[in-house]
């Protein structure tokens, strides 16, 4: 089936999110529904966005960066300079989490020294029988 327009409810249970979550995406301009009454009608292109916004989400981007690299597929202009922005986010962002990482490292590794002193510190005490 190839759908060209959803309601809140499909699109919610699609990507596994609260219709909540959506209207917040709404307010960030992330998605604009169309109305009908109170029905929302979302389009491939809300559907495309929504997509693209919890790709960067999963990634660890904050939502203006989000708004940011959504929109800038929107404007005009040739794709280098749009994919030479994403290079440059996509590259802070791992810098970001290879630093996290070597940090979570060396915590690990003060842990292991830490209990190993500890059991050192047992197995030395006099043993009680």
């Amino acid at each position: 089936m190839n759908q060209t327009t959803w309601t809140i409810s499909e699109l919610a249970d699609e990507f596994q999110l609260t219709a909540r979550t959506l209207r917040f995406y709404e307010q960030h301009d992330i998605l604009s529904p169309e109305r009908d009454g109170q029905k929302r009608i979302y389009s491939q292109r809300d559907r495309t966005r929504l997509k693209l916004a919890l790709r960067g989400k999963r990634l660890g981007f904050s939502l203006s960066e989000i708004c940011s690299l959504i929109n800038m597929y929107e404007g005009p202009g040739s794709t280098e300079p749009q994919l030479n922005t994403y290079i440059t986010v996509l590259n802070k962002h791992k810098a970001q989490l290879l630093q996290q990482k070597a940090d979570i490292e060396q915590v690990l590794a003060e842990l292991t020294m830490q209990e190993e002193h500890c059991q050192a510190l047992l197995e030395a005490l006099p043993s009680k029988k």
